[in-house]
């Protein structure tokens, strides 16, 4: 039996949080690869921006991942393929479980609505971690899509002749710098988010390392 049924029947037969599996073990264990392959991916990106901005700016050499623009793309393809792989198989161990099913649908434009205003006036409640609200639903749906487009678009910059209808498909290699880009800065909102999240509610925090 596994730990998502356990959680589930737990929640049913009326025990309390403290005793159910909020977090199965496979999800704990791939969101914090998850977690590090993204953060090496973001830094050694910005090294790699420095290299040819997109904008009038650039990210302090502090904050970046390989040193030089060499360097940065070693980085950039081992948490690729860290990130790539362990990614799969988290979307499908998610649909073949049933985990997706179940924590992220239904969503509705007035559920977000109306769970966005209890979040801004501080009044959403965390009682239940095992039941994701609406906004919750809508980021982490977001954040899957984001995901998909960050990898496209990174392929086609990657191999824009192997992939080059891919890269047609974005509007040419120039335009997929921007997508990639943007995806990049849309994860990293959603990090912020995410990290504020896990401070204002610790007991989220302690459910993705133990598991309750």
């Amino acid at each position: 039996m596994s730990s998502t049924t356990i959680s589930d029947q737990a929640g049913a037969t009326g025990v309390g949080t403290a005793a159910r599996v909020i977090q199965p073990a496979w999800v704990r264990i791939m969101h914090w690869i998850n977690a590090a392959a993204m953060i090496a991916m973001i830094l050694s990106g910005w090294q790699i921006y420095n290299a040819s901005p997109l904008f009038d700016f650039q990210f302090q050499r502090n904050i970046t991942l390989g040193g030089w623009l060499g360097g940065g793309l070693l980085w950039h393809f081992a948490a690729m393929w860290v990130l790539v792989i362990n990614g799969m198989l988290y979307v499908v161990l998610g649909f073949a479980t049933g985990r997706f099913r179940r924590k992220l649908w239904p969503i509705s434009p007035r559920g977000v609505l109306t769970d966005l205003g209890k979040a801004i006036s501080f009044r959403l409640s965390h009682a239940d971690l095992s039941v994701y609200n609406y906004v919750q639903r809508l980021l982490y749906v977001g954040i899957l899509l984001v995901g998909v487009l960050i990898v496209l678009s990174g392929l086609s910059m990657w191999k824009p002749v192997q992939f080059q209808a891919l890269t047609a498909l974005f509007g040419g290699y120039d335009t997929a710098r921007y997508v990639h880009f943007g995806s990049m800065t849309a994860i990293c909102a959603f990090l912020i988010v995410h990290i504020l999240l896990a401070l204002l509610v610790p007991k989220s925090l302690r459910a993705m390392i133990i598991g309750r």
